[in-house]
């Protein structure tokens, strides 16, 4: 099977969150003709494959991975249609090239080939992937795990695809995450008209103190394995349209990634406390997105480290830097995990891409990769 040949057919696919618009079915397709066992572990409009194969007693290992995508914005912005896969100058375009499309072809590639060459090996190699991993997530991997888990299956090692390469392919490997905590406030005021600001209370002018020490608190200092808890605000909204008008309320939207020196309680902490020093009016909705991580199974990171040095020439770096990934639910079950993939600097973005030959390279990788995890001569 050519990894890049996959790549363009789910390219084709238009598959943004949570519509796996045949992407599945091509990937089960594929897996069941080289002797995986398949199956659908689907709930409220999310679809999951879990495919497995059995060579012998061994280690258990899991490659995870997603074929949803974010929507491409307007299709004129591209220079080629986002879902019709277009190859220029060695460089594959279109959405899901690089997140995680690409990836998740040369995953399932060199899969289907280290056990075609390796049809007894000592172990079990299976992939979950999901189609809903770029929205709420709800029904997607997590879901699918705990139900796999449950019935008695068990994975010793985990790898996910995403894109983790930062200037050139194979030079990050990330073996960890921050947390993400949201939060959605509302202050409230009374509205009333602005030549009479006696008989109102703007509640702008009440949250601007507050979030101006919100913004500037100092959560902590950056480890040898974290870059330091960071708060931003996505979002504020106030006012009526009309500009003699003191608003009634105002909404914000903020985030905090957060390394484990924080716990969502301590953070929550700190908002309540400055939220009463300034007096302020409001309710708040929390939402836990991910808690940090951190996999030090020295089997796994030396694994694939190695696969990637050997195959690339790059001696990867190990990070825990950027957003989050279901890497997430996999390590919040117990299992070592890691990620590596292509350079990240065009995913989600306009005409997304990623070099044919590293497709080819990631393919590669995770072929030798494979067989040091798995003791296969």
């Amino acid at each position: 099977m050519d990894v890049v040949q996959l790549a363009c057919d789910l390219i084709r696919c238009p598959s943004v969150t949570p519509d796996q618009a045949g992407c599945l079915d091509l990937l089960a397709s594929q897996l069941s003709a080289a002797g995986f066992a398949c199956e659908f572990i689907n709930e409220n409009g999310t679809e999951n494959l879990y495919a497995v194969f059995c060579g012998g007693e061994g280690v258990s290992f899991l490659f995870n991975g997603h074929c949803d995508v974010v929507p491409p914005g307007p299709p004129d912005s591209w220079l080629s249609p986002p879902f019709e896969p277009t190859i220029r100058d060695g460089i594959l375009y279109g959405r899901g090239a690089a997140d995680m499309k690409g990836p998740l072809a040369a995953m399932v590639c060199a899969a289907i080939s280290f056990v075609k060459e390796n049809p007894s090996f000592p172990g079990q190699i299976a992939l979950l992937i999901t189609s809903d991993e770029e929205g709420v997530g709800t029904y997607g991997t997590g879901f699918a795990l705990e139900n796999l888990l449950e019935r008695g299956e068990h994975f010793d090692y985990a790898v996910v695809g995403e894109p983790t390469s930062e200037e050139a392919f194979g030079d990050t490997i990330k073996i960890g995450r921050r947390g993400s905590l949201s939060g959605r406030a509302k202050v409230f005021g009374q509205q009333g008209h602005v030549a009479y600001p006696h008989l109102a209370s703007n509640p702008i002018h009440n949250a601007l103190s507050f979030l101006n020490e919100l913004i500037g608190h100092h959560w902590d200092e950056a480890t040898s394995e974290f870059d330091p808890s960071c708060l931003q605000i996505a979002n504020i909204n106030a006012g009526t349209g009309a500009n003699n008008v003191i608003p009634g309320m105002l909404e914000f939207d903020f985030n905090i990634r957060y390394q484990p020196t924080q716990t969502p309680g301590s953070i929550q902490k700190v908002f309540n406390d400055l939220a009463a020093k300034h007096s302020l009016n409001h309710e708040i909705t929390w939402t836990d997105g991910a808690r940090p991580f951190i996999t030090h199974n020295p089997k796994l990171i030396e694994a694939i480290s190695r696969a990637v040095e050997q195959t690339t020439g790059i001696g990867p770096k190990l990070s825990t830097s950027g957003g989050t990934s279901d890497a997430r639910v996999i390590a919040a079950a117990g299992i070592p995990v890691c990620e590596f993939g292509p350079i990240n600097k065009t995913i989600h973005a306009v005409n997304e891409c990623v070099e044919v030959q590293s497709l080819e390279t990631s393919e590669r990788v995770f072929h030798s990769f494979l067989k040091s995890l798995l003791t296969v001569p």
